[in-house]
C-alpha cells in the first residue's frame, strides 16, 4: 500500500516516495506499517522498542527515533531570539513561551505561574507533601523521580559535568551551570533593597528574609531561629555532638564539610583574602571583611547593658556573658569557669605544660600567641598608651585602664580578712597569699620564701649585686626601681607621711612607722 507508506515514511523520516522506492528495491527496506503487520498484537501501554545506547523503552517507533536525536546530538530546532536547538518542534514551541512571557498555568493554591501544564503537576506535588520516590540506600524520600535519580549519584559518587576552569565535578548539569557563573562574575539577580547581586534566584530569595527579618525555622532544643531549613539542620547537630568531617592532618572534626575546607587551609598556608590597607591576609573572605571594620571603625554591635561596641554580632554575645555572670565550660582538672569554650581549650595548655610560642629574643614561652605578642612589645619598648592625667605611658591599653584606677580611686577588690582594697582582682589574690601564709617561689642561694615570682627575682639581685636603678643626682644605685623612687625623694625634699603625735615627716611610710615606735615607749 503506496498510501501507508508514503504516511509513514513522511511522518517519521521526512523523505520523498522515490527515496523509498529506492530504499525498498536497492537494500530491502520495509515500511513501518509492515514492519508493524509482522509483530504480534501490543497491548495498550506495553513498550516494546527499546534504545541500545541507554535502554529506555518506548511505546511507539517514533518515540524511539526522536530520543535517539539525544544521543547523535543532532538539534534541528533552532530559536531566533536565543540560538537555542532542540531536537523536537515541540520543545522548541514550549520554550518560546519563556521570551512571551506567557505563563498559562496557575497554582490555584499559591499563585505561582508556569509554561507547561507538566511543570504546574510536579510543582503541585509540593504542596500535596506526597514523597513517592525513596532511596533504598538512605531512605530520603522525594517528590519526583528525577530528584531520586539524581539524589542516588551523591551515593555512586558520579560526577559527570566538570568544570572547564577550575576542575570542579557535579552531579547535575543544572549545577554545572550555576557554578560557571562564579568564574563570569555575573550576578543577574539583585536585591531591591540593597543592591547586592547573586549569581542564583534562590539565593537572592534567601537573602530578602534577611530583610523581612522572617526566621521559620526554630530549633526545639534552644528556640534559635532561622532563615533557611539547612541553616536549621546544621545548628541541630551542634545539640546531638555528631561531628562527621574530621581533618586527616590533627584529627579535628567539625559538623559541617565547609568547616572542614576553611580548617584545612590553616595547615596549607594559603591565605587568599588580603586587606589592602595593612597588608594582612585570611582564609576566609568573612574574615577579612570583618577585619576590615577595624580600619573603619564601625562597631555596629552595642550593649545595652554597659555600652560597649563591637564589629562582630558574635563578640558582643561573648561579651554579653559577663553581664549574664554564666560560666558554662569548666575545667575538670581544678574546676575553674569560663564564658567560653576557647578560653577553657586555652586554660587547660597551663595544666599540660605546653607553651608553643616562644620569645626569639629571650627564649620565654607562652601558651597563647597573643601573650608572646604583648611580651615583644617590652623588648621594642614602645608604649603606645599614655595616662592623660599623668603621662605615664603604657605598653598596653589594659594596662593604661588599670592605671587610672589609681587616679579615680576605686578600688573595687577588697580583702575579706584585713579590708584593704586594690584596682585589681590579681592584686588581691596576690595579697590573700599573705594571710595564707603560702610562700611559692624560695630562693635557690638563701632560702628565703616569697609569695610572688617577681618578689624572688628581684630578691636574687641582691645576691648578684646587681643594682639596675641609678640615682641622676647622686649616683646611688638600687636592685629595685620602687626603691630609687622613694629615695629620690629626699632630694626634692618631699614628705609625705607625717606623725600625727609631734607633726615630724618622713620621706617613707617605713620611716613614720619607727618614728611612732618612740612615742610608744617600744624598744625593740
Amino acid at each position: 500500500s503506496v498510501s501507508c507508506v508514503r504516511k509513514d515514511f513522511q511522518l517519521h523520516h521526512g523523505v520523498s516516495l522515490g527515496l523509498w522506492a529506492h530504499l525498498k528495491d536497492q537494500h530491502g527496506a520495509r515500511s513501518q506499517c509492515s514492519q508493524e503487520a509482522d509483530k504480534p498484537p501490543r497491548r495498550k501501554g506495553e513498550k516494546t522498542y527499546s534504545c541500545d545506547e541507554c535502554g529506555k523503552d518506548f511505546t511507539q517507533a517514533g518515540h524511539l527515533k526522536t530520543h535517539q536525536l539525544i544521543h547523535n546530538g543532532f538539534k534541528p530546532y533552532s530559536c531566533d531570539l536565543c540560538g537555542k536547538s532542540f531536537t523536537q518542534a515541540g520543545d522548541l514551541k514550549r520554550h518560546q513561551l519563556i521570551h512571551s512571557g506567557v505563563k498559562a498555568y496557575s497554582c490555584d493554591l499559591c499563585g505561582k505561574s508556569f509554561t507547561r501544564a507538566g511543570h504546574l503537576k510536579r510543582h503541585q506535588l509540593f504542596h500535596s507533601g506526597v514523597k513517592a520516590y525513596s532511596c533504598d540506600l538512605c531512605g530520603k524520600s522525594f517528590t519526583l523521580a528525577g530528584g531520586l535519580k539524581t539524589h542516588q549519584l551523591i551515593h555512586s559518587g558520579v560526577k559527570a559535568y566538570s568544570c572547564d576552569l577550575c576542575g570542579k565535578s557535579f552531579t547535575r548539569a543544572g549545577s554545572l551551570k550555576r557554578h560557571q557563573l562564579i568564574h563570569s562574575g555575573v550576578k543577574p539577580h539583585s536585591c531591591d533593597l540593597c543592591g547586592k547581586s547573586f549569581t542564583e534566584a534562590g539565593h537572592l530569595k534567601t537573602h530578602e528574609l534577611f530583610h523581612s527579618g522572617v526566621k521559620a525555622y526554630t530549633c526545639d532544643l534552644c528556640g534559635k531561629s532561622f532563615t533557611r531549613a539547612g541553616s536549621l539542620k546544621r545548628h541541630q547537630l551542634i545539640h546531638s555532638g555528631v561531628k562527621p568531617h574530621s581533618c586527616d592532618l590533627c584529627g579535628k572534626s567539625f559538623t559541617e564539610a565547609g568547616h572542614l575546607k576553611t580548617h584545612q587551609l590553616i595547615h596549607s598556608g594559603f591565605k587568599p583574602y588580603t586587606c589592602d590597607l595593612c597588608g594582612k591576609s585570611f582564609t576566609e573572605a568573612g574574615n577579612l571583611k570583618t577585619h576590615q571594620l577595624i580600619h573603619s571603625g564601625v562597631k555596629a554591635h552595642s550593649c545595652d547593658l554597659c555600652g560597649k561596641n563591637f564589629t562582630r554580632a558574635g563578640h558582643l554575645e561573648t561579651h554579653q556573658l559577663i553581664h549574664s555572670g554564666v560560666k558554662a565550660h569548666s575545667c575538670d582538672l581544678c574546676g575553674k569557669s569560663f564564658t567560653e569554650a576557647g578560653a577553657l581549650k586555652t586554660h587547660r595548655l597551663v595544666h599540660s605544660g605546653f607553651k608553643p610560642y616562644s620569645c626569639e629574643l629571650c627564649g620565654k614561652s607562652f601558651t597563647q600567641a597573643g601573650h608572646l605578642k604583648r611580651h615583644q612589645l617590652f623588648h621594642s619598648g614602645v608604649k603606645a598608651y599614655s595616662c592623660d592625667l599623668c603621662g605615664k605611658s603604657f605598653t598596653e591599653a589594659g594596662a593604661l585602664k588599670t592605671h587610672r584606677l589609681v587616679h579615680s580611686g576605686f578600688k573595687p577588690y577588697s580583702c575579706e580578712l584585713c579590708g584593704k582594697s586594690f584596682t585589681e582582682a590579681g592584686s588581691l589574690k596576690r595579697h590573700q597569699l599573705i594571710h595564707s601564709g603560702f610562700k611559692p617561689y624560695s630562693c635557690d642561694l638563701c632560702g628565703k620564701s616569697f609569695t610572688q615570682a617577681g618578689h624572688l627575682k628581684t630578691h636574687k639581685l641582691i645576691h648578684s649585686g646587681v643594682k639596675p636603678h641609678s640615682c641622676e643626682l647622686c649616683g646611688k644605685s638600687f636592685t629595685e626601681a620602687g626603691s630609687l623612687k622613694r629615695h629620690q625623694l629626699i632630694h626634692n625634699g618631699f614628705k609625705p607621711y607625717s606623725c600625727d603625735l609631734c607633726g615630724k615627716s618622713f620621706t617613707q611610710a617605713e620611716s613614720l612607722k619607727k618614728h611612732q615606735l618612740i612615742h610608744s615607749g617600744f624598744k625593740p
